[in-house]
């Protein structure tokens, strides 16, 4: 248990200092400089990033990796006996979902607050959002004009019967992407919306982004939700037959002349009761600042929240879009609702 080791290391601590001490010998008992972080990034250029912060800080970052619910479930189970000092996690959704079980502690940083926006992060310092996410219409080149693009609310035009794909209910985007729709609208338009949805689609919610994606280009429908980040990836990908299916594709920024286009957020926040959890603020600032920014942006192709950050070829050549300005506090507080809309519609 935590509070066992914890004695024993004092214990052990203070027979080096007896000793030395019987000897006269003045005694400096050096700090652990350590983070133990959860996540459920699993990106090379992620670890690339930890170890940039470690050379710069002296801070070793011991990882543990998993999916997200798993980690916040082991957070759970673990309680006042985690080692865990800092949880990071895709999703306002499964960060709003780790503070109200009680999770994280709020954190207070002049520098978060400076480099993060304030819709980006929780107010009372709960989490922070490290980067960002653009859910986005995706469409096939050769079959789809650009011009028939416009709103989130289009997408449920009879106009797309059959030709619209999109991942589950269970999907934490899909359910943000609704949340979003009912701080917005309300609960019955965005209840409308899902059923819209539902009645346009091509086949059954299935896979993650990419399955979308290959599945415009295996011809199974002509356009997509999805996270622009996944094409850079794509893009870029060691796949070649992946590169020529992201090749084929359009971005689309909905709602420009209105409200925006939806945004999330990667983020984290220190886990309560956590032994090294200064560590954890600083790693937090380091993830803000703009070594951490750059590299989100040129190897992951998720967009900065730190403005000014130098930023990718790939989310260069999309343009500048307006984004929905909310409160993402709001969007995770509003999941329950999101999930209950999706499952009546007939989201599967």
């Amino acid at each position: 248990m935590k509070l066992l080791r914890t004695i024993m290391a004092v214990a052990a601590s203070a027979a080096v200092i007896s000793g030395c001490a019987a000897r006269g010998e003045a005694v400096t008992v050096p700090a652990e400089k350590v983070v133990n972080l959860y996540t459920d990034r699993h990106y090379d250029s992620d670890d690339a990033i930890y170890a940039a912060f470690t050379e710069e800080t002296g801070i070793k970052v011991n990882i543990v990796k998993g999916k997200s619910d798993e980690l916040i479930e082991r957070l759970k189970t673990e309680g006042e006996d985690t080692e865990a000092d800092l949880f990071i996690t895709a999703d306002v959704g499964r960060l709003y979902r780790a503070q109200e079980a009680g999770l994280l502690q709020a954190t207070e940083s002049k520098v978060l607050e400076a480099n993060i926006p304030d819709n980006l992060r929780e107010h009372e310092g709960y989490w922070f959002g490290l980067t960002k996410r653009a859910r986005v219409i995706v469409y096939a080149r050769d079959r789809v004009d650009e011009s028939e693009l416009s709103t989130y609310e289009d997408l449920t035009d009879p106009k797309w019967k059959g030709r619209l794909l999109v991942r589950g209910a269970d999907s934490v985007y899909n359910q943000t992407l609704v949340a979003s729709l009912i701080e917005l609208d309300g609960a019955e338009k965005a209840k409308e919306w899902a059923e819209g949805i539902v009645a346009n689609l091509a086949r059954d919610p299935k896979g993650g982004d990419r399955d979308q994606a290959k599945a415009i280009a295996a011809g199974e429908g002509d356009i997509a939700i999805m996270n622009t980040y996944y094409l850079g990836l794509m893009l870029t990908s060691t796949d070649p037959e992946e590169v020529k299916v992201a090749e084929g594709l359009g971005v689309f920024f909905p709602d420009q002349e209105g409200n925006g286009t939806h945004i999330n957020i990667s983020g984290g926040g220190v886990v309560k009761g956590a032994n090294n959890a200064d560590n954890a603020v600083k790693l937090l600032e380091f993830l803000s600042g703009e070594k951490a920014q750059s590299s989100y942006a040129q190897t992951n192709f998720e967009f900065p929240v730190l403005e000014g950050a130098k930023s990718s070829e790939f989310l260069i050549s999309l343009g500048e879009f307006k984004a929905q300005e909310l409160s993402l506090s709001s969007l995770g507080a509003a999941n329950a609702e999101a999930v209950r809309i999706l499952t009546e519609a007939g989201w599967k």
